[in-house]
């Protein structure tokens, strides 16, 4: 189901990994082609014609193609209808701390009472990142603040009446592109017993400023909303709930505003 309660039947990874049995591994920049590779035919002792057949009456597949060695490459047609799929449940504070003033915590601030301060094993985790300074050479400040800045586009985009229906294939800008190529990440990161949370919550804050900053979710002066403006805004909430959950890996807060 997306995030909105609809049944999504494109070529997702969540489907793509229906089919393969595991999470597909994005591959490439993306910025001509939204490409995902597999061993899956390999692990499973599948043949890959086999496999790739049934990856080919996905929606939203435009072609599955068998290397030499057995791995699978599946393109996708419309790498947006990702964001269908990433929806959090983030905790009943959630919509509290994105609407908080300026006491809402530091980019490296503990979230000692919302998650679990220890990893496997009941060994304490300690913050990847300093709380200080608040500036660009601070991974931790690069992170908290894309992750306040996609808080704060739900909140501008609902005061300017940015709303409708969301097409992902508006989503075709190079800069949006890479911050869906990051997104795709997510499932095999949360499959993965080494998922290196802080280096991929870095890659993708990045990104995202980049997007936020070069390709923008809101209208500025007389300019009317339009669906890339709404399509842009569903970008940013995801990016709000993947630097939430890598965080929150860390057990770190994700600040709402700085």
């Amino acid at each position: 189901m997306g995030e909105d309660g609809r049944a999504v039947s494109a070529a997702t990874p969540g489907r793509i990994g229906e089919v393969l049995g595991m999470p597909p591994v994005p591959q490439g920049t993306w910025e001509a082609e939204a490409l995902y590779v597999s061993p899956a035919a390999l692990r499973r002792g599948v043949p890959p014609e086999e496999l790739a057949g049934r990856l080919r009456a996905l929606g939203g597949v435009a072609a599955v193609r068998v290397r030499a060695n057995g791995f699978l490459e599946i393109a996708v047609s419309v790498p947006g209808e990702l964001v269908e799929e990433i929806g959090l449940s983030r905790g009943a504070g959630a919509a509290e701390r994105d609407a908080g003033g300026e006491d809402a915590a530091r980019p490296g601030g503990r979230a000692e009472d919302a998650v679990d301060p220890t990893g496997p094993g009941g060994e304490a985790r300690r913050a990847p990142w300093a709380d200080s300074p608040w500036t660009w050479d601070n991974p931790g400040f690069v992170v908290g603040y894309a992750h306040a800045r996609a808080v704060a586009v739900q909140r501008w985009a609902a005061e300017l009446g940015v709303g409708g229906r969301f097409r992902p294939e508006l989503l075709e800008d190079g800069l949006d592109r890479a911050v869906l190529r990051l997104l795709a990440e997510l499932p095999g990161r949360r499959a993965s017993r080494d998922p290196g949370w802080a280096a991929y919550a870095e890659h993708l804050a990045l990104a995202y400023h980049d997007a936020f900053e070069r390709a923008p979710a809101l209208p500025s002066g007389d300019e009317e909303p339009s669906a890339l403006h709404v399509a842009r805004v569903r970008l940013a909430r995801a990016v709000r709930d993947v630097l939430a959950e890598a965080m929150g890996a860390l057990g770190l807060e994700a600040p709402a505003r700085l």
